[in-house]
């Protein structure tokens, strides 16, 4: 792709009103339109000549004959990524996000509440995605299934109840079974899984845990796949699904369907959300950048947010066509990242 700095002025004038036009108003952009912008001072004809190069280059599209041109993705893409001025959120805007997240009690709320405020003033749908949270030991229970298989049972304070099945070795002695259920509920109950985890390390450690080898190994074992299951299936709060209908959904109602289906499907969007945790700053998907999205032709701008001690705890972002005023957007999602990192973390 032609990068940036090889469009001539004139190109990138054009090329620009195209994109924030079609962003604007959501049809495509006829030369006619962009010969009214005041300071190009460029005849239809002149204009046309560039479109047509701009679509050559693969930055633009004609939808239809005669229509206009709208941007593609890879035009989006390099509008987004060397063109654009970002717009600072508003004093209104940061104090709505601010007040809905502080007014909104527990953190669960607030999260819902974050969710709401970003589907709102971007008038797409908002996303925010959280680890589930760990659950509090109450009872557990080792029952064979094999000589190579346990079943591992974790009741957790909330009553909540999870199975998994572990592996064993070979030769393992199944008296471990009992043995690890006995230590664990006296001795890890009432604790998180990652503080039981922390707590049998330390009394290993100090030679103090009582426990053989093979019965030690086994809670390790048990406690790692019941935390890697909060990581594996996160919780993720969507508002706002309504905003995705808007007034150009009747021209396009099989995109708007396919996204509304995908948002169903909660699992896959919380890995798309899952790779911005890993980001310093907010990430921009674009349509087919993202195989889930590929279809309805829709963005997600994601950013983290963080917890006292820096570590990152959740996502939060928006979903929409990709006609979404990016500009406006990525800061006002950084901004409730920020919000999120200040206010409850």
């Amino acid at each position: 792709m032609n990068g940036p700095l090889e469009l001539s002025d004139r190109a990138r004038d054009i090329f620009r009103v195209v994109v924030e036009s079609y962003i604007d108003s959501g049809y495509p952009v006829g030369s006619r339109t962009i010969s009214k912008v005041p300071g190009l001072d460029l005849s239809p004809a002149s204009i046309r000549n560039v479109m047509q190069d701009l679509e050559e280059m693969g930055l633009l599209a004609a939808p239809h004959i005669s229509a206009g041109r709208v941007p593609t993705e890879v035009g989006l893409r390099l509008f987004v990524d060397g063109m654009m001025q970002v717009a600072v959120p508003s004093a209104q805007e940061r104090d709505a996000i601010e007040a809905q997240i502080k007014e909104s009690g527990p953190i669960e709320d607030a999260l819902a509440a974050a969710s709401m405020a970003l589907s709102g003033l971007s008038a797409c749908a908002g996303m925010v995605l959280v680890p589930k949270g760990e659950p509090i030991v109450r009872q557990v229970g080792f029952v064979p299934l094999s000589d190579r298989q346990a079943l591992a049972v974790l009741v957790g304070q909330d009553g909540n109840v999870e199975n998994r099945v572990l592996d064993l070795p070979l030769g393992f002695p199944m008296t471990a079974l009992q043995e690890a259920a006995n230590y664990m509920n006296a001795m890890l109950t009432g604790m998180t899984l990652g503080d039981a985890g922390a707590r049998l390390m330390a009394q290993i450690t100090a030679g103090e845990a009582a426990l053989n080898q093979a019965a030690a190994q086994l809670i390790q074992q048990g406690l790692a796949v019941w935390s890697q299951d909060g990581l594996d299936n996160p919780v993720l709060i969507v508002r706002g699904q309504a905003n995705l209908i808007d007034e150009h959904a009747a021209e396009d109602l099989e995109r708007v369907k396919r996204l509304l289906e995908e948002l169903e499907t909660k699992r896959d969007i919380a890995r798309l959300l899952d790779n911005a945790r890993v980001a310093r700053a907010t990430r921009i998907f674009i349509g087919s950048e993202n195989k889930l999205f590929s279809l309805s032709g829709s963005s997600v701008i994601a950013a983290p947010w963080h917890g006292k001690d820096g570590r990152v705890i959740g996502v939060v972002g928006v979903i929409g066509p990709t006609r979404l005023n990016y500009a406006r957007i990525i800061p006002m999602v950084d901004f409730t990242a920020q919000t999120l990192t200040r206010m409850i973390a």
